[in-house]
């Protein structure tokens, strides 16, 4: 019998299971930090999704975000998506702007205050992510930001799919 591989394998960088047990820790502690940040700031886990999404769309990523995309990003019904901002405009995070094109459609905007509330919450978070950065060369980055974006990529496949 073949012992199982370590998830502390540093040395076995082709392990599916030594991949597998990095990526579970890294969303465990990345999920602490987002569930501190909702808790501390009464919201709920799709609050935070919904605006990682709006953050990252108004960072030039994408199109405005529209509750639709929301909708179709997060997996929520409709219903689920207004409760969602709802909660995201009382609480100032985010405003709900109509287009000024077509006043049908409604643009989900990240309000500067709670981004720079968010930034200042999250640097601890920016801090750690920087220095564990400055331990690899520029091409070995690359290639990290390489994997990232593939599998990023083959699980949004998946998904839709």
């Amino acid at each position: 019998m073949q012992p199982s591989p370590s998830p502390d394998s540093a040395d076995q960088p082709s392990d599916l299971f030594a991949y597998a047990v990095l990526l579970r820790t890294l969303n465990r502690e990345l999920n602490r930090s987002t569930l501190d940040f909702a808790h501390d700031n009464g919201l709920h886990a799709t609050d935070i999704h919904a605006l990682s999404v709006i953050m990252d769309s108004s960072a030039g990523a994408d199109a405005p975000v529209t509750p639709t995309r929301l909708r179709e990003e997060l997996g929520l019904t409709s219903g689920a998506v207004t409760a969602c901002l709802d909660r995201l405009e009382r609480s100032g995070h985010v405003s709900r702007v109509r287009d000024s094109a077509d006043r049908r459609v409604v643009h989900v905007v990240y309000n500067s205050e709670a981004r720079a509330l968010a930034r200042e919450y999250f640097r601890p978070l920016a801090r750690a992510t920087e220095t564990a950065r400055s331990k690899f060369t520029p091409a070995e980055l690359t290639t990290v930001a390489a994997f990232l974006h593939a599998l990023n990529t083959e699980l949004a496949a998946e998904r839709t799919g």
